[in-house]
């Protein structure tokens, strides 16, 4: 146990690095993915083919494919056609497309689910679409999809993991590196996992605020 201690306070600012880039990865891509997410579902709903079908097209071929996949096309072959990426760039915009398919459906639920009276009424009394979305719809809507918002955050934050395939040096890979030089497997993942779980644990906490606050103030 003293050993276990001892290597832990060693190895927990080599690990604290890791993680500040994981939390950076993450709130980025999060961040792009939200936006993203918010475009094809709106794009969904419009009922204007024209902006449906590709929507549709992006979302469902981008979730056919496996996240490593995607990262993997995005550092290695955009390359070819000459966009060069770092790969910290290439992590948080292959986090942030495959991750903007599943939060666009998200939304998509959520803006469906408003009642449609209040669309009707928001519409005869002559708002238009943007101002409707704006006012009536996405309000609304907020408190629907906030569950699997908080959902998709944490399972963002844990697919995070996937950039140390690239290179990037998060929590992930710093654990990797700093395992195969000091050959304390058991010491070092533990740590991993307990830092990961310290930045799970808070963020589903505050997302269970969120909703409350919201739940009380409708």
């Amino acid at each position: 146990m003293n050993t276990f201690v001892t290597n832990a306070t060693e190895y927990l600012p080599i690990l604290l690095h890791g993680v500040w880039l994981t939390v950076l990865t993450t709130t980025l891509a999060l961040c792009l993915a939200t936006a993203l997410g918010l475009v094809w579902a709106i794009m969904r709903t419009s009922g204007i083919r024209s902006l449906c079908m590709p929507a549709r097209f992006f979302v469902e071929f981008v979730r056919g494919i496996p996240l490593l996949v995607v990262l993997f096309y995005i550092y290695f072959v955009a390359p070819d056609i000459g966009i060069n990426l770092t790969a910290l760039q290439a992590g948080v915009l292959g986090l942030g497309l495959a991750h903007s398919c599943y939060l666009g459906e998200t939304f998509r639920a959520g803006i469906e689910a408003v009642d449609k009276g209040q669309i009707e009424a928001a519409k005869s009394i002559g708002m238009r679409r943007p101002l409707m979305m704006r006012r009536v719809v996405l309000p609304q809507a907020l408190r629907i999809v906030l569950p699997p918002y908080a959902n998709n955050m944490v399972m963002l934050l844990k697919d995070s993991s996937l950039v140390s395939v690239i290179s990037v040096q998060e929590l992930t890979m710093q654990g990797k590196m700093l395992a195969s030089s000091t050959f304390d497997n058991m010491t070092v993942f533990t740590l991993v996992a307990a830092l990961y779980l310290c930045l799970t644990i808070p963020l589903n906490f505050l997302m269970r605020r969120v909703e409350i606050h919201l739940e009380e103030a409708g």
